[in-house]
This record gives C-alpha cells, structure tokens and sequence, in this order.
C-alpha cells in the first residue's frame, strides 16, 4: 500500500504527464490546421517533456494494480528515453526562432549526443544511475544520474543549452521585439527557464510535498511554452 510521499510522487508524475501530452498534442493540432511544421516539432517538444515522468508514472501504477514497483532498469528506461529527442527538438526549435544561420550545425551536434545519450541509457542502464526504493511497495523508486558517467555530462550539456539557448536567448529577443513577438519570446523564455530549473530541483528534492510544488512549476512551463507558441 502507498503511503503519503507515494501518492504525493505519482500525482505529480501524473499531472505533469497530462500536461505535457495536452498542451503538446494543442500544439500539433494547431500546427495541421495552420500547416505550420515548426508549431509540429514544438508540440512534440511540450509533450515529450511531459513523458520524461513516464517512470515514476508507471511505477506508481505498477503498486497500485500488482503492489510491486518495477524493475529499476525499466523505470529508468520509461522516464529518460525521452530526453534525447525531447531536447534535440528543443534546440531545433530555438535555432529556427532565433533564425541563426548554422543551425544544421547545432543540429547535427546534438544529434550525435542525443545517439550517444539513448545508447547508454539502453546498454549501461545500471553503471549510469544509482536507485533508492526505502520501502518497496509503499514508496515510489528514486533515481539519480552516477556523477562523471558519460549521460550524467551529457545531460549537463543539454540542461545548459537550454537554460542559455532557448531561455536567455528568448528573453533577450523579447527585449529586443515589440508587440506580440515580445510576448511571444517572453513566454517561451519562461517557460524553458522554469523547465531546466525545476526539472534539476526535481533531481534533488527528495518525494514529499516539496517534490509535488516542483513538478506543479513544471506543469506551468509547459503551459508557459503552449502561450508563447499560440500567441
């Protein structure tokens, strides 16, 4: 049986995961009736953000219908499968907006550390993260990166990009732009900076009431990036 910090973990992982899948599939919507690819890849962005919590999501599941969590390889497996692609879209995404010249450059880079992130996730699952399950059954499974391993660098790297590439640098369109496309950047800015940071509290906040107002914050990011891209 779940105690509180479980109920409160999976929640949470919920609520984001329906966030993130609806304002990503708005997104994509939009993008058919406007036929707007970009709207398409900022969709899938916004949705994929929202399933990074597929693992606690499912373990939270996996208690409530067997009474068993999952095996950690799998956990990790459901929550950061969708790191990859989720933050190569980001990119590709703040690339076409902030309209730079040689993006097909900052493409292909994060392309490869995209591969390279995905393959050890799938083949050195256990040497690249270390687990925490205090009572199985009641509390959800903690995960963490393994400090100095090739994803945990990769993943500072991404979270980095984004914080600089799509937050500040939308912020600093945005005081440049007048207008709606002031407001358009300024959203999307918010959004990615309330993303990387929370999404790194996240990380180290351990479940309990705490963890459950970080991931509210972001829900809100990916409302925030839903309001700058509809605007």
């Amino acid at each position: 049986m779940l105690d509180y910090t479980g109920w409160l973990d999976g929640l949470s992982a919920m609520g984001v995961i329906i966030s993130g899948c609806f304002f990503g599939f708005l997104c994509i919507y939009r993008s058919k009736k406007l036929n707007a690819k970009l709207l398409t890849f900022a969709g899938l962005t916004i949705l994929f953000i929202g399933l990074i919590y597929s693992g606690p999501f499912t373990d939270f599941m996996s208690i409530l219908i067997t009474g068993s969590n999952l095996e950690f390889r799998v956990y990790v497996i459901l929550a950061y499968m969708w790191i990859g692609p989720g933050m190569l879209l980001a990119m590709y995404v703040g690339a076409e907006l902030m309209e730079i010249e040689k993006k097909l450059y900052i493409i292909a880079i994060y392309s490869v550390l995209a591969i390279i992130f995905e393959l050890f996730l799938f083949f050195d699952t256990m040497n690249s993260f270390t687990f925490t399950l205090d009572r199985p059954g009641e509390n959800l499974i903690d995960a963490s990166f393994v400090i100095g391993c090739p994803m945990f660098i990769i993943m500072v790297v991404f979270l980095l990009s984004v914080l600089f590439f799509n937050g500040i640098g939308f912020l600093i369109k945005s005081i440049q732009s007048t207008g709606i496309l002031r407001r358009r950047f300024l959203f999307l800015s918010l959004g990615f900076i309330v993303f990387v940071l929370f999404g790194t509290f996240d990380s180290l906040v351990a479940p309990g009431i705490t963890l459950f107002f970080v991931r509210i914050c972001i829900m809100i990011s990916t409302w925030l990036m839903y309001i700058g891209l509809k605007t």
